[in-house]
């Protein structure tokens, strides 16, 4: 795929702001997991980059060092897939930063995108955002870690994606997985029978 294919799609994985189970807004710890399976699926369906934002420098260094083992160290001789996928990955401190870094890109500044396990008033369809994103504009689209982003991300972000729901009342995804079903959703391509 070409850089000019690739829809207007960035991803940012937040662990500041977010809230803990009580709703108190913390920073949540990054997970070898997240970054991983994040950047492979973000690659996989043509997300143009993919940010992690904490302020917390410890998080920094940890990431940094996880990154650079897939993408300069021995893991980027051992497994090349993977070194393309993480070399996506950029850590920032802000979610500001990371719609910076992508007006920096884009040459326009992005629409933010929250998404929320829980239904929210005006939230847009998988389906609408899928034609948004495929018509052009630049999106950043915010998935929080722990339980989920902080009241203020949501009603500062320009939208609010309707929540994933399956066949059950249960509704506790890990991040990652979030990530891949919607990113399927929206980029994925259909088969018709």
């Amino acid at each position: 795929m070409n850089e000019s294919s690739l829809p207007s799609l960035w991803v940012a994985l937040v662990h500041y702001p977010v809230i803990n189970k009580r709703g108190d807004t913390i920073a949540s710890a990054i997970t070898n997991l997240d970054l991983h399976d994040i950047a492979r699926a973000g690659r996989t369906y043509g997300v143009r980059g993919f940010f992690v934002v904490t302020p917390v420098a410890d998080q920094h260094a940890l990431a940094k060092e996880i990154i650079g083992h897939w993408t300069d160290g021995h893991g980027a001789a051992y497994n090349p897939d993977r070194r393309d996928a993480l070399s996506e990955i950029r850590v920032v401190d802000a979610i500001s930063d990371a719609a910076a870094a992508v007006e920096a890109l884009a040459g326009s500044r992005p629409e933010t995108v929250a998404t929320c396990a829980r239904y929210c008033r005006g939230a847009v369809s998988h389906a609408a955002f899928s034609r948004m994103v495929r018509a052009g504009r630049p999106y950043l689209m915010l998935f929080g870690t722990a339980w989920g982003l902080s009241k203020g991300v949501i009603e500062g972000a320009d939208h609010v994606l309707a929540p994933i729901r399956g066949d059950t009342d249960y509704n506790h995804l890990s991040v990652r997985s979030a990530v891949s079903i919607l990113l399927d959703r929206l980029l994925g391509r259909r088969e018709t029978a």
